[in-house]
């Protein structure tokens, strides 16, 4: 290290943040890398990901890790996690008084589908309800369901965290996750070789 350089994260960190990108996830999921906040914890990583179906963008959502080797208060260690899941909904289900529970369920569900282990888990659901007026008075009622929490990993593996987040962002989406043992199909590539169909 020379002067002037940043100290090299902790190994910990690096390694978490390995995890942090999976190199394979549900056809209909994007990831890319994001900018993570700076001023929660000494370090930090973030994903954020899409869901379509075909050319439609269903839901939208990012995963935050923080890493402070002495911990924060509140947090179960030095990592926290912070997710937010931001979908569409019909009318009909955001106005369901138990959405708000069963939403949070698809979280917890999704984590200990994963075999992730975690603590210390917080967080909000949010219906939301757009209403266009004025020279916006045409455009139609949107209804979206807004999911954000986050909560204390207990290993420096979050790849199951990832799994579990990517769940809950497709079943907020209306897609049902994949039992444990089926793995997501990935369309092959067209490769100049491969006869044409007509």
């Amino acid at each position: 290290m020379t002067l002037g350089e940043p100290p090299a994260p902790p190994a910990a960190f690096r390694r978490a943040l390995e995890t942090l990108r999976p190199a394979q996830v549900r056809p209909e999921i994007e990831l890319e890398d994001i900018p993570a906040p700076q001023r929660l914890a000494p370090y930090s990583g973030a994903v954020g990901a899409s869901v379509y179906r075909d050319d439609d963008e269903l839901a939208v959502g990012r995963l935050i890790m923080l890493f402070d080797p002495d911990g924060q208060r509140g947090w179960e260690g030095p990592f926290r996690l912070v997710a937010y899941v931001r979908a569409d909904m019909e009318p009909e289900i955001t106005s369901d008084p138990l959405l708000g529970p069963v939403a949070w369920s698809w979280l917890t569900e999704a984590l200990d589908a994963h075999g992730a282990t975690y603590a210390a888990a917080g967080g909000t659901v949010t219906r939301a309800v757009s209403e266009g007026f004025g020279n916006k008075a045409e455009d139609p009622v949107t209804t979206e369901l807004e999911l954000r929490a986050s909560w204390s990993p207990l290993d420096e593996d979050l790849s199951p965290h990832v799994a579990a987040w990517c769940d809950l962002m497709c079943i907020a989406a209306g897609i049902p996750p994949l039992p444990p043992d089926v793995a997501a199909l990935h369309p092959r590539p067209a490769r100049r070789e491969d006869p044409k169909v007509p």
